[in-house]
């Protein structure tokens, strides 16, 4: 293979050949002579195993949130910053503080924490919702930030 040649890799990317060994961003090693030495090809569709899906009138509606712990649930605004789960194109997002809650994972332990939000971080207990500061999270728990509800899934 010439300097002058091109080489696309497993995402469809060209990546210039040169005199050297070089990866692309998609994580593909590629001698001088073409072979390619080692691929790992980097799944970004990847998550942790865990989502949100928002709940009305009592069903679970098709929008969901994957979760990469840790991971702040929120609004995005200019003056404070991204978060990881942004609610505010849901409806329900105006109740909603900016960065709201975390969620996180130790030692395949699932929680929640409330960061001071306006509205607060709700649990679904025996049928009541219980303000709390911070809890266990598993498969099928059901919580709220403010007015906004969702299940908690582990897949």
């Amino acid at each position: 293979m010439t300097d002058d040649q091109n080489v696309s890799d497993s995402l469809g990317q060209e990546v210039q050949d040169g005199d050297s060994t070089s990866t692309n961003s998609g994580g593909v090693a590629i001698e001088e002579e073409g072979t390619i030495l080692e691929e790992s090809v980097i799944d970004e569709g990847a998550t942790s195993g865990a989502r949100l899906v928002v709940k009305r009138n009592g069903i679970e509606v098709e929008d969901m949130f994957d979760l990469n712990p840790p991971s702040v649930i929120g609004r995005f605004d200019p003056g404070v910053g991204p978060v990881d789960v942004d609610l505010g194109p849901l409806p329900e997002g105006v109740y909603v503080s900016r960065k709201h809650a975390r969620i996180s994972c130790e030692d395949g332990v699932w929680s929640i924490e409330d960061m001071g939000s306006s509205n607060g971080t709700f649990i679904l207990r025996n049928g009541d919702f219980e303000r709390v500061e911070s809890v266990e999270l598993s498969d099928g728990t059901e919580f709220a930030l403010g007015n906004a509800r969702f299940v908690f899934h582990l897949d």
